[in-house]
């Protein structure tokens, strides 16, 4: 009996955990627990029938990701990096925790990880306007004004109302203008 009751429980966890790409109304990205095609072969038919479960609304890394927006819009930006971690960890085909984790090893001025979320980000996301916009800021941070440029301009193209991009854009054109010598 207690083997049927864990066996129970631990579906129940994976099924909690499951849903199919769809668009995440809250910021418009696709986001999925599910392992990329082809990582279900381990497993035979045996998670044949949840890839089709279209009604949960829950994902596993949500919680964390929502935490560590928090703590990156607090400017706490270890500790956003360490819960978007978490989230990537929850979910790694979570692309916008792992593109959170980029911007907040950018702010901790850690580019070589930074440089490995955002790879990851964009073959999970692709090449969408915020992914570029992030990645033109963690240029400008290090001080590559060039590469900033391209990124901002990509990012521009694809959303040219978008308010952030405009500002970063001024931003580096300040930045331009503004170079200290020492």
């Amino acid at each position: 009996m207690k083997k049927l009751i864990a066996a129970a429980s631990l579906l129940m966890i994976a099924l909690a955990g499951c849903q199919t790409n769809g668009n995440d109304a809250t910021d418009g990205v696709v986001r999925t627990n599910e392992p990329a095609k082809g990582d279900y072969t381990a497993f035979g038919d045996a998670f044949d029938g949840l890839k089709t479960i279209s009604d949960v609304d829950y994902y596993a890394s949500d919680q964390a990701v929502a935490e560590a927006k928090t703590q990156f819009r607090s400017e706490n930006y270890g500790n956003a990096g360490a819960l978007f971690y978490k989230a990537t960890r929850l979910a790694p085909n979570d692309g916008v925790a792992w593109l959170g984790l980029a911007a907040s090893c950018d702010r901790i001025r850690r580019f070589d990880l930074s440089d490995m979320a955002y790879g990851r980000a964009y073959r999970l996301l692709g090449a969408t306007p915020e992914y570029y916009n992030n990645v033109g800021y963690s240029y400008l941070l290090r001080g590559k004004l060039q590469d900033a440029r391209t990124n901002f301009l990509k990012a521009y193209e694809l959303a040219p109302n978008d308010p952030t991009v405009a500002n970063n854009l001024k931003l580096l054109s300040s930045s331009v203008r503004n170079i200290e010598r020492s």
